[in-house]
């Protein structure tokens, strides 16, 4: 059964209570409301409900705060007692020096999107910049173990998603995610990567380098505070934001169980569309997508094309071809000409070409640095443009 969304009305920052008067208290006193004990975005809600602001919800009384749906006398009494500002003030902090911006639910900037899901986040660490146009947004996700059809995959549809104006949403995460992540950089298009962390603390770390191309492109987003570190329950609460922040959800290779199966779950309740790209039988990579597809829970896509027409999103404002590709050598040219979008060994590119193999990897190698060729185990090489 679907969820129904939390109820706005027509000024769709009611839920979280209305623009206050001093904006810059009214934020201080909402992150300290994050930073109470059991106090999620869903209690965050109705005490704003009940008392209008966040700072009118910290100053209240024990026996007024009992009186609001979901909080026990433990969490009022925990509210009521609140006073290490001095941690409120190390957010702020932090946030300066990795130039993140706090964007609370009231904010004409919180994504329209997120309003619609049930259970919206009360606030928003951005690290980078989120515009209007990414409310054009597909997520793709899939798992961290994927094989090199998976990855190849992702990356060729984020890229293509991306020409076509098409913000791609993702989780930063090793495998398919990384693979969305770089095809929409790659393309020269927008992408946002959501955090199960603070979006200080890049996880995994390895992904440094790729967050801060994603800031540049894009936008890292979390609801988690600052400093937060990538313990294990935050990535199910992230999930429900990456399928939220899209219209759609394109699951490219999952196990039979995983992150991606779980975003596809809460894609459906969030009545956002679910797609999937099938794969070869007896690959348990493909497990997951292919029984959704098979029990009807995503609409099989084979194409980015079909992605656009699913979303009726063929008429999209594209973003510029990337610029050629530099010139080449004779060598160079020969190979990549020999080259194809699927990986081909070296001994075949050698029969070819004509080329003795250790004169091709070194021009293979060039290529690769050009960011024109990629190469995958057991030499086997494909063109990327």
């Amino acid at each position: 059964m679907t969820a129904e969304p939390f109820p706005f009305d027509e000024d769709e920052s009611a839920a979280f209570g209305a623009a206050p008067d001093d904006p810059a208290e009214e934020l201080r006193a909402l992150v300290a409301l994050t930073l109470v004990p059991g106090v999620g975005p869903g209690r965050i809600r109705a005490l704003l409900a009940r008392f209008g602001s966040a700072q009118a919800a910290l100053h209240a009384p024990v026996a007024a705060l009992v009186q609001v749906p979901g909080i026990g006398l433990q969490t009022a009494r925990r509210i009521a007692a609140f006073d290490d500002w001095d941690a409120v003030d190390v957010q702020f902090e932090r946030a300066e020096r990795v130039g993140a911006t706090l964007i609370p639910a009231w904010d004409e900037r919180f994504p329209p999107l997120l309003r619609q899901i049930y259970d919206p986040p009360a606030l928003l660490w951005v690290r980078g910049e989120r515009t209007p146009a990414d409310d054009n947004a597909v997520a793709i996700v899939g798992t961290r173990r994927p094989t090199d059809y998976g990855l190849r995959t992702a990356r060729q549809f984020a890229a293509a998603l991306a020409r076509e104006g098409v913000t791609v949403v993702s989780g930063l995460a090793y495998g398919i995610d990384a693979a969305a992540h770089r095809g929409a950089l790659e393309a020269g298009g927008r992408t946002l990567a959501v955090l199960g962390s603070g979006v200080d603390r890049i996880y995994p770390s390895r992904h440094e380098r790729l967050a801060r191309a994603i800031t540049a492109q894009g936008a890292l987003v979390s609801e988690f505070p600052l400093g937060a570190a990538p313990d294990a329950p935050n990535f199910p609460r992230r999930n429900r934001l990456i399928s939220g922040l899209a219209r759609a959800v394109l699951i490219v290779e999952a196990y039979e169980t995983g992150g991606a199966l779980i975003t596809a779950r809460l894609a459906l309740e969030q009545n956002r569309e679910v797609l999937a790209i099938p794969g070869a039988l007896h690959n348990p990579a493909s497990a997951g997508t292919n029984r959704l597809i098979r029990d009807s829970l995503a609409r099989l896509v084979c194409s980015p094309e079909d992605v656009l027409e699913a979303l009726g999103l063929g008429s999209a404002p594209t973003v510029p071809e990337p610029p050629p590709p530099p010139p080449l050598s004779g060598l160079e040219r020969q190979l990549y000409d020999a080259l194809e979008p699927e990986p081909i060994h070296i001994d075949v590119l050698c029969e070819r070409t004509g080329l003795d193999p250790s004169t091709a990897l070194v021009y293979l190698l060039q290529l690769e640095f050009k960011g024109l060729v990629r190469q995958l185990a057991g030499k086997q090489f494909y063109r990327l443009q």
